[in-house]
């Protein structure tokens, strides 16, 4: 049984020749202290319509409306205690329900939403053409 079906290293390689593995070239490794530092994106804060989730610009009057698309900006759906499985559909103990969520209110608990979003990319192409012609560009 001198040719074997396998080739692998193993414990009937006693007699046999074998041929030395080709070695990884030793060079100076570049001295590392503590874990890698990971390249990860970094973050920013925002506000978002909760109607057309555009992003609303800092320092925008939280008393007016969406620039794209009118939505009240100080109403229930754009507090960050509304929850739709609480009691009045808010977090915060309130005397009594509101029931238009999506209308102006006066209520003094109200909060701005905001959420802490990656910085996937710095620009946008503003449409579906430019885009196309980004893919290809030298």
């Amino acid at each position: 049984m001198s040719d074997r079906k396998y080739r692998q290293r193993g414990y009937q390689d006693s007699g046999r020749d074998h041929e030395p593995r080709e070695k990884r070239p030793q060079g100076p490794r570049p001295e590392r202290f503590g874990p890698r530092t990971p390249s990860m994106p970094g973050k920013r804060e925002v506000v978002r319509c909760a109607s057309c989730a555009t992003i609303l610009p800092p320092g925008l009057d939280m008393n007016g409306k969406c620039l794209k698309c009118g939505f009240e900006l100080h109403s229930c759906k754009m507090c960050a205690h509304f929850d739709t499985s609480a009691r009045f559909e808010c977090t915060q103990p309130i005397k009594e329900r509101i029931p238009r969520k999506d209308a102006h209110n006066s209520c003094t608990l109200y909060m701005v939403r905001s959420t802490i979003e990656r910085e996937t990319s710095s620009s946008r192409p503003l449409d579906a053409r430019a885009a196309f012609e980004n893919l290809f560009k030298k």
